[in-house]
């Protein structure tokens, strides 16, 4: 009886680790159209609300989906200690096919129990008109010998929208998350100042085309290291990839739109490539203008990842001060299709990373601001957090499926010598005094 439980056990997990498997969503990696932003699964609903009082709380390291509505301010709520420094960033979804203005966005800020700003950042659409995601975060960081925002309890975090009037007038979606900063090494002396120059020529990266569809958000964003890499794009569309970028390294990227002969008509912010931080905060952007012939933009030239970034006044450079998964997205007008078309356009990332790595200045596990050799292996194969996921999975399989083997053969090889005995000359018939399985009764 224990066997045959312990068998069943072994089947049931396999079979659970199965389903797991086959509940994964899989990458909106088509090209035949724009494809719906991605939500991450694990997203929990929250409503944001006007008064502080009733605001809902945002644990570090999880992640919430809301939304918020043309001229709204909505509360969230924090429960920090006196030592941690917290972010929590705010991707903001439009609805495909509506209308923004230039200045329509968000600011979103974290604030103490007597409103004073601890920090806030903007998320604005400016000149390139046209919905996509869009992403800003805010911090709280104990500041040595500053009293504001130092103290340990409860803090607001305030997400404020503004939209013109000729705007959709629609609710837009939001992907919040909370992560914590790790502690410092104790034997750790950083510099407190930032830099203010830093390498600038861009180097070429690797040669040859290696074709990498992206994905439709930061959580399904496909893995990229330096390299050459070749996608296409439809008007509308918002392609995400990710590059490991560890401490001490720094990150070039150029995105080169493929020619069309279907017109010459001249659009002036036909694509706009977007780098954020591990944090999901904003680094920078770029935009490129078209009129048919093969175009190329690049991101500015930005410092090497280092703690001290985060003492610049420029928030590009203070963006870049910690180590991790570093987000690419490439969205393509929609009015680029009123000229050109639907179908899809080339799109070629050229993504180099400079300089070897440098060591964390963190105790401990650094989580999302970090780089393990797992992540260079997924940045190497192209995989996506969820492809991950489901590839251990499947490994969990293959080693449970070696499990019920071993089993079943064992029970085979049981099976069989019992059988030997009991056709063997001279073996006990069962229930002849013996064991029921024939030979001299047995101590199981």
């Amino acid at each position: 009886m224990n066997r045959q439980r312990n068998k069943g056990r072994v089947t049931l997990a396999t079979f659970a680790a199965v389903c797991a498997v086959a509940a994964l969503p899989g990458q909106a990696h088509a090209a035949d159209g724009p494809a719906a932003y991605t939500f991450d699964p694990a997203a929990e609903a929250v409503r944001g609300t006007e008064t502080n009082a009733d605001a809902a709380e945002l644990k570090p390291g999880a992640v919430y989906r809301s939304s918020i509505e043309q001229g709204q301010k909505l509360y969230y709520r924090l429960e920090l200690d006196d030592t941690t420094d917290v972010y929590v960033s705010a991707v903001v979804v439009p609805k495909a096919g509506g209308k923004v203005a230039y200045g329509d966005g968000i600011t979103i800020s974290i604030r103490d129990l007597d409103d004073n700003r601890c920090s806030s950042e903007d998320a604005a659409f400016e000149s390139a008109e046209f919905p996509r995601p869009i992403t800003a975060y805010a911090h709280r960081t104990v500041e040595k010998d500053s009293g504001i925002c130092a103290a340990g309890g409860t803090y607001n975090v305030l997400i404020e929208r503004e939209s013109k009037a000729t705007s959709s007038p629609g609710a837009w979606e939001l992907e919040l998350r909370s992560e914590s900063e790790p502690a410092l090494d104790a034997g750790e002396s950083l510099p407190t100042e930032a830099p203010e120059n830093w390498p600038s020529a861009s180097p070429v990266p690797p040669s040859g085309r290696q074709e990498r569809a992206g994905g439709s958000s930061f959580y399904d964003a496909t893995g990229l290291e330096s390299g050459e890499w070749g996608d296409s794009i439809v008007p509308g569309q918002t392609r995400f990839y990710r590059v490991p970028v560890d401490w001490g390294q720094q990150i070039f990227a150029t995105a080169v739109l493929s020619n069309s002969n279907k017109s010459t008509e001249y659009l002036g912010n036909a694509l706009v490539m977007a780098l954020d931080n591990p944090a999901r905060g904003h680094v920078d952007n770029a935009t490129l203008s078209y009129s048919g012939a093969s175009s190329s933009v690049a991101l500015d030239p930005l410092p090497p990842v280092a703690y001290e970034n985060r003492h610049a006044a420029a928030t590009d450079v203070s963006a870049m001060r910690f180590a991790g998964w570093y987000y690419l997205s490439v969205t393509l007008s929609p009015d680029v299709a009123e000229h050109y078309g639907n179908d899809p356009l080339g799109l070629t990332l050229k993504v180099k990373v400079v300089n070897e790595s440098q060591e964390s200045p963190y105790r401990g596990d650094a989580g999302v601001f970090g780089v393990t050799d797992d992540d260079r292996d997924m940045a190497r194969s192209g995989e996506s957090a969820p492809e991950a996921v489901e590839s251990a999975t499947m490994t969990v399989v293959a080693a449970a499926g070696i499990g019920v083997g071993s089993v079943l053969v064992l029970g085979l090889g049981v099976w069989t010598l019992l059988a030997r005995r009991r056709a063997a000359p001279g073996a006990v018939p069962p229930g002849a005094g013996g064991s029921p399985y024939g030979g001299p009764p047995q101590a199981w």
